[in-house]
């Protein structure tokens, strides 16, 4: 019942910043969770970070990207961001936003809970050049 669509992926040089922007719409988010996710070719999706939505919700990492990555939201505009610093050549991927009922979170790890249960939005391409 969730649409996504993101937006705000380029090519960047090491050390840029970038920051994602995913609208979501058809349904109520208070009882949702949304989260980034990426994938570059040849690996598995990799869960980055998500939020809960509702009022006081606060955000979860991966460790592979904490002190670097910051989510946040815009609750009235039905929108998450993804800024994204000091990025480097392990960062490239399709990233893809991604929403979920947040009580499945609570019966699994959460990148799982997203995979198996999430709505996807289409994705946006992030590149790291020299």
């Amino acid at each position: 019942q969730v649409q996504l669509v993101e937006s705000g992926g380029g090519t960047v040089h090491p050390g840029d910043s970038l920051r994602l922007s995913c609208v979501a719409s058809g349904s109520p988010l208070d009882h949702y969770s949304l989260g980034w996710f990426r994938q570059a070719p040849g690996k598995e999706r990799e869960g980055i970070s998500y939020i809960n939505m509702r009022r006081g919700g606060q955000p979860t990492y991966a460790d592979s990207v904490q002190g670097r990555f910051i989510i946040s939201r815009d609750i009235a505009k039905n929108t998450v961001f993804l800024q994204m610093d000091d990025l480097k050549f392990e960062d490239p991927a399709v990233y893809f936003c991604a929403a979920v009922p947040s009580p499945l979170i609570e019966f699994s790890k959460w990148a799982e809970a997203f995979i198996d249960f999430a709505n996807w939005g289409q994705g946006t391409q992030v590149t790291v050049s020299s």
